[in-house]
Order: C-alpha cells, then sequence, then structure tokens
C-alpha cells in the first residue's frame, strides 16, 4: 500500500501548488452563490405553500455546496487521456501496480487537494456574512465529515469510471458534459433535492448522486436525523464499491482491446 500512498500523496502536493486559481475559484464560487440565494429567497418570498425546507436551510445548503463543489466537478484525467492519444499509456501498464489502484488514487487527490484549497475561505465568508449555519449538532457534524469522506470515494469511483472509458472514447468530452451535467443536476448542486417533485423522490433517493453532495449536506443541516445517516453514509458506501466492481470490469475489458502505437 505504500506505493499507492506515495502516488496519492505526489498528486496531491502537485494540484496544492495551485493557490492562485484555488482563490479565483473562491472569489466565483461566492458570486455564484449569492446568485442562488437571490433565486430562493425570490422562490420562497413568492410560494406560500409549505416547503420541506426552511430558507435558512437552503441558504446553508447552497453555501455547502460552493464549498465543496469540486467534490461533483467530474471529468475524465486529462493527463490519463494524453497519455492513452499518445500511446504512453504503456508506461503505466509496465508499473508494477494495480492499474486499477493507480487511477483511483489519483482521481482521490484530485477530488480533495482543490476542494480543501477553497472549502475552507467559502466556509469562512460565508459563515461570517452570508449566513452559512454551523451544523445542527456536534453529533451532526461528526456524521457529516464522515458522510463527506464517504462522497470522496464514491466520486473518485465513479471519476476512474469515466477515466477507463477513454479507452473507448479517446477525447471523453461527450461522456464527461452529459455525466457532469446530469450529476449537477441529480447530486442536489442545482435545487436541493427535497424541493424535487415527491414522485421523483424515490429514484433519487436510489441513485448514488446524492451521496455526492445531498446526504453530507442534510446531514450536517440535521435534515437527516443522526439515527438515518448511518444508513445513508451505508448507501454511499454501497454504490461506491458497487462502481469499483464497474471499472474494475471495464478496465479488463478496455486492456484486451488496447492498441498501443499500432503494436
Amino acid at each position: 500500500m505504500r506505493a499507492y500512498w506515495s502516488v496519492f500523496s505526489a498528486r496531491f502536493r502537485t494540484l496544492l501548488q495551485y493557490r492562485a486559481a484555488a482563490m479565483a475559484g473562491v472569489a466565483t464560487q461566492l458570486f455564484w452563490g449569492l446568485i442562488r440565494m437571490m433565486i430562493f429567497a425570490a422562490f420562497y418570498a413568492s410560494s406560500d405553500a409549505p416547503q420541506p425546507m426552511t430558507y435558512p436551510e437552503v441558504v446553508t445548503y447552497v453555501w455547502l455546496g460552493q464549498g465543496m463543489l469540486l467534490l461533483v466537478m467530474f471529468g475524465a484525467d486529462p493527463e490519463v487521456g494524453g497519455m492513452i492519444r499518445s500511446g504512453t499509456v504503456a508506461y503505466e501498464l509496465a508499473r508494477p501496480l494495480d492499474l486499477y489502484r493507480l487511477w483511483y488514487c489519483r482521481a482521490l487527490a484530485a477530488r480533495t487537494a482543490p476542494t480543501l484549497l477553497r472549502m475552507a475561505p467559502v466556509f469562512l465568508i460565508a459563515g461570517l456574512f452570508f449566513g452559512l449555519q454551523a451544523p445542527a449538532s456536534f453529533t451532526c457534524a461528526g456524521l457529516w465529515l464522515l458522510a463527506t469522506a464517504a462522497a470522496v470515494l464514491l466520486g473518485a469511483a465513479l471519476a476512474t469510471v469515466l477515466t477507463i472509458s477513454l479507452f473507448w472514447t479517446i477525447a471523453g468530452e461527450g461522456i464527461t458534459r452529459l455525466v457532469s451535467g446530469s450529476i449537477f443536476i441529480l447530486s442536489g448542486m442545482i435545487v436541493p433535492l427535497p424541493l424535487f417533485p415527491d414522485w421523483l423522490q424515490p429514484v433519487l433517493t436510489f441513485l448514488p448522486f446524492r451521496g455526492m453532495a445531498d446526504t453530507p449536506f442534510r446531514i450536517y443541516l440535521g435534515h437527516i436525523p443522526p439515527t438515518d445517516a448511518v444508513w445513508a453514509v451505508a448507501h454511499q458506501l454501497a454504490w461506491a464499491a458497487g462502481l469499483v466492481l464497474v471499472g474494475r470490469v471495464l478496465l479488463a475489458r478496455g486492456l484486451r482491446r488496447l492498441v498501443v502505437q499500432g503494436g
């Protein structure tokens, strides 16, 4: 396991160097967070119907989403894509490492390092000036951290599947745009999932995407009580394990059809 930790650590440290980009991202996310607050303020002001979440809960949900946005930003690993197109992926195959674990560790670093750079400034500013509430309780805070860790594992598993798909799509632009848009909607990053129609709730509850944003956010708010949070985290981990299995199957098939430089 030391080799895989070294891969993760090296990738993590590399991504931590992009501090100027992170600060620019913080400004962008604060801007869009304020825009979304105004949209939901108009919605709540114009609606007399009872809503499953209060406006202050939605504001906190929005800022959690802005702080943790990069957990849900998906795409195939561009460096792996370049290696597949150039044929240098052969060097990856020659390493005395499990290829899936290697790419999964890279995906873990890509989910965590950029998020950590942006999350603290966004949370600090939003908490001081824009209505971000503290966790509902110390228990909810601990369970939120657990659910966030599970969301990282789930997101890395899905990102690795997208990377493996490059064996078939080469560029990966089409599937990245399709999957990213779907995840943004179905994870709750656009509209909190409790605000979706009742008939759609069973589908949203079953799909894995809620585990990337909605589950940790609602645990933070206490909207998912601690007694149910364990099952919500189990849902995240079950989908993560399933996507790991899918990724390994796809990788085995992709390697069987891989042609490098005509050989």
